[in-house]
């Protein structure tokens, strides 16, 4: 199946169907603009196909919107992922893949839902890197790194992240004295957290900390990381990064 969008001087966007058949829309999902054009090509779609009840429509999303958002976090605001997966779900699509979704809240609210593993990623920086210890840099990311960890047949660092009068402490609890280490994580905004986290392994002796995070915002870019992080490996699920500094994995359908 093969379609196009068309967007409008207004913000309009509108698709057509080229070729009909089975749809599988690949979107950063980034953006609400992103949501709303896999919208417009499902109607285009769902129109061509009212009579022919075998066809299959399915989606990825690579980089969720709202995906942190996973609660109301305080009385009186929004609950923005689920507005978010109610939109999703609104499209009836048969089957929805999401990368390496922050919460498992994302997958419990979009129906067929399943989630995309970020494993093969995170191998091709480890072999890259050389057998690197893997650090989870929080409690929230531990269950996920071990089980990388147990795959990969690697040594895993666990770190916790607490705050003191306003600044960040790390505690680490393994040894990293004389090895390179690797943090992992879902996604980056601005980095800050992970740029204290090197520093206290290389006070504990790492002899180079590189990071891998699925979904590569880095909104305040690279200056402050460069301090204390060797290298950075990402996909390119929220947008592409021009970088010596960076190594992206290039994922299907997305330019």
């Amino acid at each position: 199946m093969q379609y196009e969008i068309k967007k409008f001087k207004d913000g309009q966007v509108a698709a057509k169907i080229i070729e009909n058949g089975n749809i599988h829309i690949k979107i950063r999902g980034n953006s609400y603009e992103g949501l709303f054009e896999a919208a417009a090509a499902k109607e285009a779609w769902d129109a061509e196909n009212a009579i022919n009840k075998s066809a299959i429509a399915e989606l990825t999303i690579y980089c969720l919107i709202g995906q942190r958002s996973d609660r109301r976090f305080n009385k009186g605001e929004s609950f923005d992922l689920k507005l978010i997966c109610n939109f999703i779900n609104s499209m009836k699509f048969d089957k929805v893949y999401i990368l390496h979704p922050h919460s498992p809240i994302s997958l419990a609210l979009i129906n067929n839902s399943e989630k995309i593993s970020h494993f093969s990623f995170v191998e091709d920086a480890f072999n890259k890197i050389g057998n690197p210890i893997l650090v989870s840099p929080d409690a929230g990311a531990y269950k996920t790194t071990h089980e990388i960890a147990e795959k990969l047949n690697a040594d895993l660092v666990p770190s916790n992240k607490v705050r003191v009068n306003g600044a960040p402490e790390i505690s680490i609890q393994g040894d990293v004295k004389g090895k390179p280490c690797l943090i992992i994580d879902d996604l980056a905004d601005g980095g800050r957290t992970f740029k204290f986290l090197a520093e206290a392994l290389k006070l504990q002796g790492a002899i180079k900390v590189f990071l891998y995070v699925t979904h590569a915002q880095f909104n305040y870019g690279f200056e402050e990381l460069k301090e204390t992080i060797d290298h950075v490996y990402c996909t390119n699920s929220y947008k592409n990064i021009d970088d010596e500094f960076v190594t992206q994995f290039k994922l299907k359908g997305i330019e």
